[in-house]
């Protein structure tokens, strides 16, 4: 772009010319009302935008999952998809599967293509291990983001949570009034914000409703496979109730009960995390604390959209009381009637 218009772009905008030169080449570094006060004198003045900042394609969102083998994510995919369909915006879903396209390279790919925004599905930001960079990124591009279920300090944007302490202390309670004291924990790795939230809830819960009960604990893999393995340990260490970190690793630990003679929930009760569909007709159907997937994808769309119409992004974390669900593998310890 000729320095005259640099140099326009810059008075109108209130910046320097190098601000602008970064905002048309789309440059990080630059603070999201400053990218905007660039566009803005871009189009008010008349100025044809560069390919890559064209609004051509304002009307796609990105939706980033990390697969959809477990039931819950296409529940959300689903959920969002309708939310931004009534808004006019058409979803472009991203799913990431073993060895295949990574988080980071499906990003690249949505903003070649020039989204309006993306939402995060338990990616990266869930994981604790994992840097925060590629979102903070985003942000300094002016990108709108929303993240489900994984709350990270350093990122400005909206995180939209299950209440994962609050869900797990319903399930022990719930164990606990049908009078078991010997109840353990089956749940993926401990380096998610989620397992470390439903850790928090289960040792808060225990402490509180049944201080001088032990606490057992098995961390494993999200799957069938992982909640058995999970669940041959906590009955080793002779558990009457296991509350497991999603429904199906609450399958799995079925699966780990009836391989060892026993029943559920006559010897062994369990308890999902997320009412999946489908989980109402397992065998026997299973009782799980439900995430409320409908209010958190409008949630989540709502933030983006919000933003994308020109408000701030808000540092928040939105909490969604979760529900128990009770079903028929849960009962009374064994022993009492």
């Amino acid at each position: 772009m000729a320095v005259s218009r640099l140099a326009d772009l810059a008075q109108h905008a209130g910046v320097s010319e190098a601000t602008v030169s970064r905002v048309l080449n789309d440059r990080p570094g630059v603070a999201q009302h400053t990218r905007k006060a660039v566009l803005t004198a871009l189009d008010v003045l008349g100025y044809e935008r560069p390919s890559k900042l064209r609004r051509s394609s304002a009307g796609l969102v990105g939706l980033v999952v990390p697969e959809l083998t477990n039931p819950i994510f296409p529940a959300f995919a689903q959920a969002v998809e309708t939310q931004l369909a009534a808004a006019n915006f058409t979803p472009v879903l991203c799913t990431q599967v073993p060895g295949g396209v990574r988080e980071d390279e499906y990003v690249e790919m949505l903003l070649e293509r020039g989204v309006a925004s993306i939402i995060f599905i338990s990616g990266y930001h869930a994981d604790t291990r994992a840097s925060t960079e590629r979102y903070t990124s985003l942000r300094e591009r002016g990108l709108p983001i929303a993240l489900i279920n994984g709350w990270r300090e350093d990122v400005v944007a909206s995180f939209i949570s299950n209440d994962d302490v609050a869900g797990v202390q319903l399930a022990v309670r719930h164990l606990r009034d049908l009078g078991h004291t010997r109840i353990g924990l089956a749940t993926g790795p401990n380096r998610y914000v989620p397992v470390q939230r439903k850790i928090q809830g289960y040792e808060r819960a225990m402490d509180e409703l049944l201080p001088d009960a032990e606490q057992f604990v098995s961390t494993t893999h999200f799957s069938v496979e992982g909640g058995q393995a999970a669940g041959r340990n906590l009955l080793d260490e002779g558990v009457t109730g296991v509350v497991c970190g999603s429904d199906i690793m609450a399958l799995g630990v079925v699966r780990a009960v009836r391989q060892e003679g026993l029943r559920v929930p006559e010897d062994v009760s369990v308890i999902g995390s997320d009412d999946s569909q489908l989980i109402a007709f397992t065998d026997p159907p299973l009782t799980t604390v439900r995430q409320d997937v409908t209010a958190m994808s409008e949630a989540a769309v709502t933030a983006i959209l919000e933003e994308i119409q020109g408000e701030e992004a808000v540092h928040r974390e939105y909490l969604f009381a979760p529900e128990l669900i009770l079903r028929s593998s849960t009962g009374a310890v064994p022993g009492r009637p």
